[in-house]
């Protein structure tokens, strides 16, 4: 998906400047033409401060709406998850189609060096995971915990955080986040 491309239709037809949705997001115009023309790809964190600014989710941005006639569906088979990543971070939606999501379910791959960007995450809510492959190491308010395969977490998301995979091998984790915000 062309995401600078996508960003720029959405903002046209929010009827914003570049200028303006800059200064909602509080970051810089430059920031948003970089975007715009895929000089840069933005973390999921600079991402979802820029789309604050419209306001819109993550999963908004990236959704395709489903047809509303169809019935709502209950598998989703591995070729039909969302991918909401950013940057080398791979992650999955589940149920990206379901109206009224409370809760956001996803399966989230971390290779080598890669994080969710350099701004801790913070947002209302309550987060948990298990890690199911590699090492991950995740970073609530002050503390840093590294987590091995079998390792789980829970926390409040208004405590600043943030995932970084610094080992030679990739982490995939399955998590959850409420409400649902991607």
């Amino acid at each position: 998906m062309d995401v600078g491309a996508r960003l720029k239709t959405i903002r046209k037809l929010k009827g914003l400047s570049q200028r303006e949705l800059a200064k909602r997001a509080g970051v810089t115009n430059s920031t948003i033409s970089m975007i715009e023309k895929n000089s840069v790809s933005p973390s999921v964190s600079s991402l979802k401060k820029v789309l604050a600014g419209i306001p819109m989710s993550l999963v908004e941005f990236f959704a395709v709406e489903a047809p509303a006639d169809q019935p709502r569906k209950v598998v989703y088979r591995t070729g039909e998850l969302l991918d909401i990543g950013s940057n080398e971070v791979i992650m999955q939606l589940v149920g990206k189609d379901h109206p009224d999501r409370s809760l956001s379910f996803l399966r989230e791959t971390y290779p080598p060096a890669a994080d969710t960007g350099p701004d801790m995450l913070s947002h209302q809510g309550e987060e948990a995971g298990i890690v199911v492959q590699g090492r991950l190491e995740l970073t609530v308010g002050a503390e840093i915990h590294v987590l091995d395969t079998g390792d789980s977490y829970y926390f409040e998301s208004s405590q600043p955080h943030r995932f970084n995979n610094p080992f030679d091998e990739p982490c995939v984790l399955i998590s959850a986040t409420t409400p649902a915000n991607f």
